[in-house]
């Protein structure tokens, strides 16, 4: 009955919303001709270039998966690797010019996507909402995969 009327513990309101994102990412790099995982790498590479072990830990994947998502990226002219200023024997990945492009257009349009999830929400519930996610991501350190939108868009009350 609870769930019918839209209430649902805490656990199964975080999965549940778990999915539902991420059926949103998913479908948002597909319209972009990205796999998920690599609008994940292009959103993570937005705000600046990371090292190899660094990307695969804020992704959580292994050295061998991250390799591989960087070849594939790299080949589809999205990224590139570049000496590490700091180790000469690492590399970090960079958007290319076309990478930063893209980037930012599937940014701003997964986030419009996201964001319209809420569209039942007014600006009070949407506030309370934010603050009690941005509790939950801070209190488990949850790295940035996807930066913070740079402001909040207009929703009609």
């Amino acid at each position: 009955m609870a769930a019918e009327q839209g209430r649902v513990s805490v656990v199964t309101g975080l999965v549940r919303s778990s999915f539902l994102v991420d059926a949103v990412y998913a479908h948002s790099a597909r319209d972009y001709g990205l796999t998920q995982q690599q609008g994940q790498l292009l959103c993570v590479l937005m705000g600046q270039p990371y090292g190899m072990g660094r990307l695969g830990s804020v992704l959580g994947l292994a050295k061998s998966s991250i390799t591989g998502l960087v070849d594939r990226t790299e080949r589809n002219g999205l990224v590139r690797r570049e000496p590490d200023p700091q180790d000469t024997r690492a590399v970090r990945v960079a958007l290319t010019a076309r990478g930063s492009r893209l980037a930012a257009e599937f940014y701003a349009e997964t986030c419009r996507r996201i964001d319209a999830l809420a569209g039942g929400l007014d600006a009070a519930e949407r506030a309370v909402l934010a603050d009690l996610l941005g509790r939950i991501v801070a209190d488990n350190q949850v790295p940035v995969v996807f930066p913070e939108p740079a402001a909040e868009p207009a929703h009609p009350a």
